[in-house]
């Protein structure tokens, strides 16, 4: 397994992780708020690696036999003037996408995934990464406790009509 910069050649395979993950991500929402759009497939893959390009971040994917088996996105955002108002607002890096394809979970990718993330955001200043990890993929909340990665703010939901 190799891990390279994302080149445009890897688009399709960038798009069907996506799906993968989406599509679980869907299976397991006990709230059924999430969905795959019929646009999805088309625009999600763009949507992230535009937000990648104009947010200093990186795209980089897990190559078996030229094949995409995973993939990592993170951006280093800017804060807004207002947040330096109730934060100290250290350097921080952002994980966007972690998806490793079902076949070959739990075989270390997903770790040298995320080292190499942390590595691009160490090298350009951060002092903290943050990733969002839906509450209910209870693999994804292990995996990153496990790096250790903690909670530090929850997000509730109510359904109330």
């Amino acid at each position: 397994m190799k891990i390279i910069e994302y080149e445009e050649k890897y688009l399709e395979d960038v798009r069907k992780l996506l799906l993968e993950l989406e599509e679980y991500i869907v299976s397991i929402d006990d709230d059924d708020l999430d969905q795959v759009h019929p646009e999805y497939y088309e625009k999600m893959a763009l949507v992230d690696l535009d937000d990648v390009n104009e947010n200093n971040g990186k795209c980089y994917l897990a190559l078996e036999k030229d094949k995409v088996v995973g993939l990592i996105m993170g951006t280093i955002p800017e804060y807004s003037p207002f947040d330096y108002l109730d934060y100290k607002c250290p350097n921080r890096g952002r994980i966007t996408e972690l998806i490793v394809t079902s076949k070959v979970r739990s075989s270390g990718i997903g770790q040298a995934l995320i080292d190499k993330m942390e590595e691009y955001f160490k090298d350009n200043g951060c002092e903290y990464v943050l990733v969002d990890v839906f509450a209910y993929n209870e693999n994804a909340v292990k995996f990153y406790s496990k790096k250790g990665y903690h909670s530090r703010m929850y997000t509730d939901i109510k359904k109330i009509k």
